[in-house]
């Protein structure tokens, strides 16, 4: 049981750390806005978390990748702005967790098919609970950015939306070949 436990903290800290480096390595992160907001890779990592260990695992993966935004140069207003674009934004990518126990099923028979439809399902959920915290920052706190005679709602809808549908799309993309090819990952929690 409890060297169960250290490979849980083992792999949280490898994969957030591996999920910042895909977001900051220039050639893999594609920023589209002057104010933040770009299409990476820094999700598949904390999918693949969240896949592998369920709600736990997927959110504590995204709550340290939230940390790490922080520490490496974060765009601070407020605490509750911190608090909302990221800690609970790349926290909630875990939420793709909830659909752990499916995965596993679909993963151990070997039903390539259902186990993509349940990633894809997982993914979606993640980027769109992802989607919503900068949404709703984007209302509060961002408002002075948008052009004149946009409301706010909007511009926060196609700035945070911009960005967020790509990741998500490649995102389930990669995480559907990597686990297609090898769903074993997704088993090997012992």
């Amino acid at each position: 049981m409890r060297s169960k436990r250290v490979l849980f903290l083992v792999e949280v800290a490898i994969f957030s750390a591996l999920a910042i480096l895909l977001d900051i390595i220039p050639f893999l992160s594609f920023k589209l806005w002057a104010q933040g907001g770009s299409v990476s890779f820094a999700m598949v990592p904390v999918f693949i978390m969240a896949f592998r260990w369920g709600l736990g695992g997927g959110v504590l993966t995204g709550l340290l990748l939230g940390f790490y935004q922080i520490l490496l140069g974060a765009y601070i207003l407020t605490p509750l702005q911190t608090f909302l674009d990221y800690f609970v934004a790349f926290g909630v990518i875990g939420l793709a967790g909830l659909f752990a126990k499916p995965v596993w099923e679909a993963a151990r028979s070997r039903k390539i098919k259902k186990l993509a439809v349940w990633i894809i399902l997982g993914a979606f959920i993640g980027s769109l609970f992802r989607f919503f915290g900068h949404f709703v920052a984007g209302i509060v706190f961002y408002g002075e950015f948008a052009p004149e005679g946009q409301p706010v709602w909007l511009y926060s809808l196609v700035y945070n939306g911009g960005y967020m549908l790509p990741a998500f799309i490649v995102s389930a993309i990669v995480l559907c070949l990597l686990f297609s090819q090898r769903p074993t990952l997704l088993l090997n929690r012992s």
